[in-house]
């Protein structure tokens, strides 16, 4: 079997989680994100995932303004799936968040299964010194805060992204009863298989990192789904491309990429996005497996196709 399936390789270039005082290489501006995706996609990855900034201060920013400064463009120089954020930022609304997919009509778009604490405040006294003052506040503030996807939010995203403009969906699965919540919109009939299923491992609220969380993650999606979809692994921090291999083994597709982790090895930063893809692709290649291209991506998630896009 691992001689015939094709891994696809996701890569998040910029997310909402890290801020620009923790690392000079997290792209920022809409010239960075084109430079970080166009650079992931020659280097393996089939699907990027995307997120706006503000170019000023680095502040993840919903303005579908800024996607479509950098959408067109990446589009232009790789044939990469772009797949949107509605997940946004910390204390954006709903509306926020569905502003770019609006704007994009994506092939591919995420979708987190469940609300959530989503606690990043343990970062904070790591640094001393804050480029911009927005920083330390906006990750102190996620102890008192909870990242809202309510079954009302994800049905809505559903029927206002998916089934309006034909997207499919990352489901960003944090914990096994975000699992159990995608089962339960499938038995609606409200999705279609194949289901791409994103297990995260290692954020503060959402389920460890340790391997046996990652197969009870595999046990219970394989029980509620079957056949009926695709696994990826997404793990925070250092433990990025040890659980990514893992469930690579196991049958999965990775995401690599600076939403995720800032490092490439211990203590030592990744310059560029494109170099978590090639550590990972290296690592894909030395267990015989294969990487899957964009096309093929599309083919095995049964996407649309990059000419039905808004940009």
């Amino acid at each position: 079997m691992s001689g015939e399936r094709k891994v696809i390789i996701t890569c998040a270039v910029t997310g909402s989680i890290h801020t620009p005082t923790m690392s000079p290489f997290l792209p920022v501006t809409p010239n960075e994100i084109v430079d970080a995706a166009v650079g992931a996609a020659e280097a393996g990855a089939s699907i990027i995932h995307l997120h706006a900034r503000d170019p000023e201060t680095g502040k993840p920013s919903p303005d579908p303004r800024l996607f479509m400064d950098f959408l067109p463009r990446i589009k232009q120089q790789t044939n990469a799936v772009m797949n949107i954020s509605t997940g946004g930022g910390l204390k954006m609304t709903l509306e926020e968040r569905l502003e770019a997919a609006h704007a994009a009509k994506p092939e591919l778009c995420s979708l987190n299964m469940g609300s959530m604490n989503f606690v990043l405040s343990q970062i904070v006294p790591k640094y001393t010194e804050w480029k911009h003052d927005w920083e330390k506040p906006y990750l102190e503030g996620t102890r008192s805060g909870i990242v809202s996807n309510t079954f009302e939010q994800i049905e809505r995203i559903i029927v206002e992204v998916g089934q309006a403009y034909g997207t499919r969906f990352e489901f960003e699965c944090y914990d096994v009863s975000h699992l159990y919540a995608l089962a339960h919109f499938l038995d609606r009939k409200l999705l279609t298989p194949p289901l791409f299923v994103q297990t995260i491992f290692g954020l503060m609220g959402g389920i460890g990192a340790d391997p046996e969380d990652l197969m009870h993650m595999r046990r219970t999606a394989d029980r509620l789904f079957g056949n009926d979809y695709q696994w990826s692994i997404l793990a925070a921090g250092r433990h990025q491309m040890g659980l990514c291999t893992m469930g690579a083994i196991m049958g999965g597709n990775v995401r690599v990429g600076l939403e995720d982790s800032l490092y490439i090895g211990k203590g030592q930063l990744a310059k560029s996005n494109a170099e978590q893809v090639a550590k990972i692709r290296r690592i894909l290649g030395e267990l015989s497996l294969e990487i899957a291209t964009p096309d093929e991506a599309r083919d095995i998630l049964n996407l649309k196709g990059g000419n039905e896009v808004a940009f």
